[in-house]
């Protein structure tokens, strides 16, 4: 049962559709979107949605087991995850750009949002609530 209502109803349903080990990508405007995933665009105008919001919203309907963030965005960080992080529930792993965007290939939804910051994806792995 849901625990909250999604606004965009093919997010919600993506959600309710993934399966334990799943990835679902959360990405910026410039992140490449492979053929395989099913994309679900959100973006509305630079910076709308906003990669913290869709996060914030998503977690609150989808169980992660694992997290992914590109190095390059810990580096423009000083070192730390970007804020955006903040709400994960599981710390994110950092890996390469190119790792992480061969990874987006075997995701099962990908999500574009409005966000114009360089880096400010994050690849979260479906877990289980038991």
């Amino acid at each position: 049962m849901k625990r909250t209502a999604l606004l965009h109803a093919e997010l919600s349903h993506a959600i309710a559709s993934l399966g334990h080990g799943d990835m679902l990508v959360i990405g910026d405007v410039g992140l490449p979107i492979p053929t395989g995933p099913r994309r679900i665009d959100l973006a509305l105008t630079p910076g709308i949605p906003a990669v913290a919001d869709v996060l914030r919203v998503v977690l609150s309907e989808m169980q992660v087991e694992h997290a992914f963030i590109a190095t390059e965005a810990v580096e423009r960080s000083a070192g730390a995850p970007p804020a955006w992080c903040t709400g994960l529930p599981v710390p994110p792993v950092p890996i390469t750009h190119e790792e992480f965007k061969r990874r987006t290939a075997q995701a099962r939804v990908m999500v574009r949002t409005g966000e114009c910051t360089p880096y400010a994806n994050v690849i979260l792995v479906a877990g289980v609530t038991f």
